[in-house]
């Protein structure tokens, strides 16, 4: 069941919303993970607090009652607070550990809304972190995530050497493995995917050779935002990146044989996205303007990072078309999408 060379949705109304607490200041939920793990949905998501970022988790029993989830702040646990942000959670079945990968150091935004199209904002962004990760035996315990720990000593050389001097910047960090090797992918800002890997047995220690697995020489094209997912019925992998437009964000796609590449447009334009205002509909009225973060609901849990190819659907980000505010104020909220051309 091969995926299609096209894609089209249908968008829920907003169904999780900001929920601010006294001692947790929240304006936006963003970038948002998910799994389906003993008859729950569990999802991880940015907290934006107005000036500054951190993470939260929420679960519930089916999609009718996210709405009504109550968020669990991890700034709370052993995780602490400071800049966190842009989860990924999966079990790694050899060590059977919850990982949940995180984006870790300090951050600033310098935002400019391109007035002569609301649906867009630029933003420079400066970071001084690397890619991290807390683990938990227990999903379902949110208070167990234990402290966070770093990927790599340093920054990656290709890394630094892409994205000095305010040409980009390191973020958006997401886990896939086969059955020997596991490939840590991540974002620059600047029109750039990279690609580490290290053996399975070896996770979370070990990654080194970071190297471009897809670039662009206009970064609006490869911004932020890399997920890969093992397609269930084929075999093949799909890479999904984030896109800056002209009536805002959208998605891109690409297929590989393997982890390691070499990838191939799939849905790749704004015209032919892989999700985007151009083959998104909203039947309940239009409540966001472009796609932006999100994350397809996959079939498993663990370190394969396996969706299928029949049904897909695809939790994201959504801004209020129009919305227009400093970067950590903006109102994200999120929605699912739901395929309405499935192959199958």
């Amino acid at each position: 069941m091969k995926l299609p060379t096209s894609f089209r949705w249908t968008s829920s109304a907003a169904l999780m919303v900001a929920k601010p607490a006294a001692q947790f200041p929240e304006v936006a939920i963003k970038d948002p993970s998910v799994v389906y793990y003993n008859g729950l949905w569990h999802v991880f998501s940015t907290q934006a607090k107005g000036n500054g970022w951190g993470l939260e988790y929420r679960s519930f029993t089916d999609w009718s009652n996210a709405g009504a989830a109550t968020p669990y702040f991890l700034d709370s646990t052993a995780i602490g607070g400071g800049y966190r942000a842009a989860p990924f959670v999966f079990f790694h079945a050899p060590s059977r550990l919850w990982y949940l990968v995180t984006q870790n150091g300090n951050a600033a935004y310098s935002t400019n809304p391109d007035i002569a199209n609301p649906g867009r904002l630029w933003y420079l962004v400066t970071q001084n972190g690397n890619a991290a990760y807390s683990t938990n035996p227990d999903i379902a315990n949110p208070g167990g995530w234990s402290p966070l720990k770093t990927f790599y000593g340093s920054v990656p050389a290709i890394v630094q050497q892409n994205t000095a001097n305010g040409r980009g910047n390191w973020l958006d960090f997401a886990v896939a493995c086969d059955a020997a090797n596991c490939h840590l992918f991540s974002a620059g800002d600047n029109g750039q995917i990279y690609r580490s890997q290290t053996t399975l047995a070896n996770f979370p220690n070990g990654f080194g050779d970071t190297v471009i697995a897809v670039q662009d020489a206009n970064p609006n094209n490869v911004f932020e935002a890399p997920q890969v997912y093992k397609v269930r019925e084929t075999g093949q992998y799909l890479l999904i990146v984030e896109a800056i437009g002209g009536s805002g964000r959208y998605f891109r796609s690409w297929t590989a044989s393997s982890l390691g590449g070499s990838w191939t447009p799939l849905a790749a334009t704004e015209a032919n996205p892989f999700a985007g205002d151009a083959n998104v509909s909203f039947p309940t009225g239009k409540w966001s303007q472009g796609i932006s973060h999100g994350e397809i609901l996959r079939t498993g849990y663990d370190q394969n990072v396996e969706i299928s190819a029949c049904n897909m659907r695809f939790l994201y980000q959504g801004l209020t078309p129009g919305a227009k505010d400093s970067y950590e104020k903006l109102p994200y909220r999120l929605g699912v999408l739901t395929q309405t051309n499935s192959p199958c």
